[in-house]
């Protein structure tokens, strides 16, 4: 066999995550296993109607929590994925929105907000003025629709300007060098309830519930973010343990019946399944590791050509690394963009080669014996089995 040839066969082999060493060093350093995470999938039929999507988004979420946490008259937020004006699944599904705030009013919920603030190529705030508007984007998506007609109300923190955040601290032995701007809504906030969106990420590699924490932040924190690159991955997961999310989020719940599985987060190839998945947990380190391995199963359906070239650019270094120094001279201009650390991506090719999840086992005691719960009955075996050996601690 040629030298050519060889290479060939092992870039595919690696791609398939078939290597003989790949098991072995997906378990290589890894914290030790955590306490029992259970996550609950409700599955859906490619095509289904509205009506029976809201049916699986209820069902998932009153197995993943029983609400006692809800008080009558409680505030929740709730936090979607506006990177964008695009339609699902570039963003939040509308139709999850609508369903989640129907949930909470019915169960005795006071004020409803649902809130986000969009990517900085679209929303540009500064001490001195604004750019763009989260808003306009939200009814672009669709989600502002169905949020105010189930009766939540809008909120967007640009609109209150440079001030309208406060600074919190992550967990000790962070990497953060300062606080975490945070919008000051929160503090009015009883509950908070996340729902991401599984898919792509051109920097990340994928954008899931811990990544959804930078539509929080004020761009001085999204600036020391990309800037200090070296430990982006890192930093995605120390900003989900602030006290307003730590002590205030009670379940994290994605509609996946539709996956942007390359390019991403505003547009790429779309995998829609026959059988597609709502995925719902109180961990948020449980429902990422599944939403991840779905990512990956719905990567591994999608035709080779769309993964090739520019469709998929993720898979090249020297675009995550340039286009990451191209975020940061957008956020803090020529001067910064000079001081910006190299961003190395992962190559996730399994859910253990990601950082993000290896840091997360360090700050929620381990790596969780996740549990997957069957909802409906419509997610078959073979899903089943697959996502759960995706997401079992290698030995």
């Amino acid at each position: 066999m040629n030298r050519r040839k060889f290479m060939e066969l092992l870039a595919a082999a690696s791609a398939a995550g078939t290597l003989p060493f790949r098991k072995a060093y997906a378990g290589l350093n890894l914290p030790e296993p955590g306490p029992e995470a259970k996550v609950f999938l409700a599955g859906l039929e490619k095509g289904s109607a509205d009506e029976t999507l809201a049916k699986a988004v209820q069902a998932a979420a009153e197995t993943a929590t029983d609400f006692s946490w809800l008080s009558k008259g409680d505030a929740v937020l709730i936090k979607p994925a506006l990177n964008s004006g695009n339609p699902y699944p570039a963003t939040t599904n509308p139709a999850g929105i609508r369903t989640m705030v129907e949930l909470l009013k019915n169960k005795g919920a006071g004020r409803v907000v649902v809130t986000d603030m969009s990517g900085f190529e679209h929303v540009k705030l500064s001490p001195d003025e604004l750019k763009g508007s989260s808003r306009e984007l939200m009814i672009k998506s669709g989600m502002a629709q169905a949020a105010e007609s189930a009766g939540a109300e809008l909120y967007f923190p640009e609109e209150d300007g440079w001030d309208a955040f406060f600074e919190e601290r992550p967990a000790s032995g962070s990497n953060w060098k300062a606080g975490i701007m945070m919008p000051k809504i929160l503090k009015d906030m009883d509950h908070v309830i996340l729902m991401p969106r599984c898919g792509r990420h051109i920097l990340a590699g994928s954008t899931l519930g811990m990544k959804a924490a930078v539509g929080y932040w004020r761009p001085d924190s999204r600036l020391e973010y990309h800037r200090d690159a070296s430990t982006f991955q890192e930093k995605t997961a120390e900003s989900n343990t602030v006290p307003s999310l730590r002590e205030r989020q009670r379940l994290v719940l994605t509609s996946a019946t539709k996956i942007l599985t390359t390019f991403g987060p505003d547009k790429g190839y779309v995998s829609e399944p026959e059988i597609g998945l709502i995925i719902a947990s109180e961990s948020i380190v449980a429902h990422d590791m599944v939403s991840l391995a779905w990512l990956l199963e719905n990567r591994r359906l999608t035709p080779d050509f769309e993964k090739m070239g520019f469709k998929d650019p993720y898979r090249k270094q020297l675009v995550v690394s340039n286009t990451n120094r191209m975020v940061v001279r957008w956020l803090g201009g020529r001067e910064q963009s000079r001081k910006a650390e190299k961003l190395i991506r992962n190559d996730l090719n399994t859910i253990w080669d990601d950082r993000v999840l290896n840091r997360a086992y360090q700050l929620w005691g381990g790596v969780p014996k996740v549990t997957l719960v069957n909802v409906n009955g419509r997610v078959s075996d073979d899903i089943m089995k697959k996502l759960t050996a995706m997401t079992t601690r290698p030995a």
